[in-house]
């Protein structure tokens, strides 16, 4: 069966402009970089997992009809496609810190969770990102938390 997951892919509307961001302020690398004429394929990675990339995908480019790509578009800067991806750190407190240095703008700053230490960004398109430090040890989700969290538990 499978063996790993090799590449994810995430929207954005503008390859250069996620290759500043992605590599110049998030600390990737580009992996692949291929001009295939229909479309180019852009991936990253970080340093430390060169084998799991992240292909930076411009809507549209397989030949999906233009009220398709308009709304993919309109769903992407509103943030409204789901979570890009999460990324650990060993150092929330830190890796915060040394992005907004770099310009970085952030949702939500480093908050104490059940499950470690989190915080949120979103990429220049409306990506969502979440940067997390996890927690050691099992996680226990109390209904305190939970009612923070603006919810209701779930069972099963």
């Amino acid at each position: 069966m499978f063996t790993s997951i090799a590449i994810t892919s995430v929207f954005v509307l503008d390859q250069n402009e996620a290759l500043d961001f992605y590599v110049g302020k998030l600390g990737f690398e580009v992996h692949d970089d291929v001009d295939m004429g229909f479309m180019r394929w852009l991936t990253i990675a970080l340093p430390s997992e060169p084998q799991r990339q992240v292909l930076l995908e411009v809507p549209g480019v397989h030949g999906a009809a233009p009220e398709t790509v308009a709304a993919q578009r309109d769903l992407l800067t509103k943030g409204a496609l789901g979570m890009a991806f999460i990324l650990n750190t060993d150092d929330c407190r830190g890796t915060y810190d040394a992005l907004r240095a770099k310009g970085v703008e952030f949702t939500e700053e480093p908050v104490e969770q059940p499950y470690g230490i989190d915080c949120a960004l979103r990429d220049p398109f409306g990506n969502p990102i979440r940067i997390t430090q996890p927690k050691l040890g099992p996680v226990e989700i109390t209904d305190d938390d939970v009612a923070r969290w603006g919810g209701e538990k779930v069972d099963g």
